[in-house]
């Protein structure tokens, strides 16, 4: 299988900060890798460096079979990004920056107005194709965004962060639009934090941290690494979470983990147990210790049992900006 993206040894230092260190990275073409990592990880730092738009200290990186540093403008030619901000002028319609993104690209006036069409009809703007991006809700403006990503057809598409900040329902509609690309045989590089996303999307999964790989593989092989089923209970008080804490801690692995807005308290069970025999054995102790339950539970690992578990991080709800102290919000530049 070929081989869409490939980084070697990268290192990226910002003053006393190792953006990324030493970080190795593989991509087959015609699949999505999504990158997970806490605010920080370098995630940000990664994308920009494959994407041409920054210089990294050491290491070497390869898109689409093309050296990064020898030869950026070929790699321009070949590549779409879009970053953790919309990169649209506001000023201008909807077809007006899918068009000014196809004359950069030289696809010629008559291409570039119809693959313009294309886009809006695909990303259903086409209602809005002639009103300024200013009156653009924030859903459709991160729709046009990836839209001009995708005006030059690249082979390699980087997307860091693509819903952030966006609603339930408009990051639906993006993950559709997502899916429908990736059917088409596109090869993605997903950075997120909503890891529902990256569980929805990709074929294969990086944890990043402090710079580093920590983990790799498929959403269920990540979530294998950490063990057996996960028992929750919901306690009425807020002021009875230690002593629920304490109860959990005798019956399953591990340390237990709180949500306190929601006075949840959740633990790993040892794979040689039950979960039904684990979550009696809780019930019965919690009762014992007049600790009442408002609701009770068990599932299977997810993505965010594993981020905690590697980073120690509880994965963010929403990002609260740049993950790496660098802007992403920026078109690649073409020509």
């Amino acid at each position: 299988m070929s081989i869409a993206v490939r980084a070697e040894r990268l290192v990226k230092t910002y003053g006393s900060v190792r953006a990324l260190d030493g970080l190795d990275l593989e991509v087959p073409t015609g699949t999505v890798l999504g990158v997970l990592g806490p605010n920080g990880a370098g995630k940000t730092t990664l994308v920009r460096v494959l994407t041409t738009l920054l210089l990294p200290d050491s290491g070497r990186a390869e898109v689409a079979g093309i050296d990064v540093l020898a030869a950026p403008k070929r790699v321009r030619e070949v590549i779409g990004l879009s970053g953790q901000y919309a990169a649209v002028d506001e000023y201008l319609t909807g077809f007006e920056n899918l068009d000014m993104v196809g004359r950069l690209y030289h696809l010629g006036r008559a291409p570039a107005r119809a693959r313009a069409r294309e886009l809006l009809a695909d990303f259903r703007l086409e209602d809005a194709a002639d009103r300024p991006v200013k009156t653009y809700s924030g859903g459709m403006r991160r729709r046009l965004d990836l839209a001009a990503a995708l005006v030059a057809r690249p082979q390699v598409l980087f997307l860091d962060e693509p819903t952030s900040g966006l609603d339930p329902r408009s990051r639906n509609d993006m993950w559709s639009v997502l899916a429908e690309l990736v059917a088409g045989g596109a090869t993605l590089v997903l950075t997120t934090q909503y890891l529902e996303e990256a569980d929805r999307l990709a074929d294969t999964i990086v944890v990043v941290d402090h710079g580093r790989i920590i983990a790799r593989g498929t959403a269920d092989e990540l979530k294998a690494q950490v063990g057996g089923e996960v028992v929750e209970v919901v306690v009425a008080d807020a002021a009875r979470i230690p002593d629920a804490l304490r109860v959990l801690a005798a019956v399953g692995v591990g340390e237990p983990v709180v949500a306190e807005h929601i006075r949840r308290v959740s633990v790993r069970v040892a794979g040689d147990r039950p979960a039904a025999t684990v979550l009696v054995d809780a019930l019965r102790d919690l009762d014992a210790e007049q600790i009442t339950v408002l609701d009770v539970g068990v599932r299977r690992p997810t993505l965010d049992d594993v981020f905690l578990t590697l980073t120690g991080v509880a994965a963010k709800e929403e990002t609260t900006g740049e993950d790496d102290g660098v802007t992403s919000g920026e078109r690649v530049p073409v020509g």
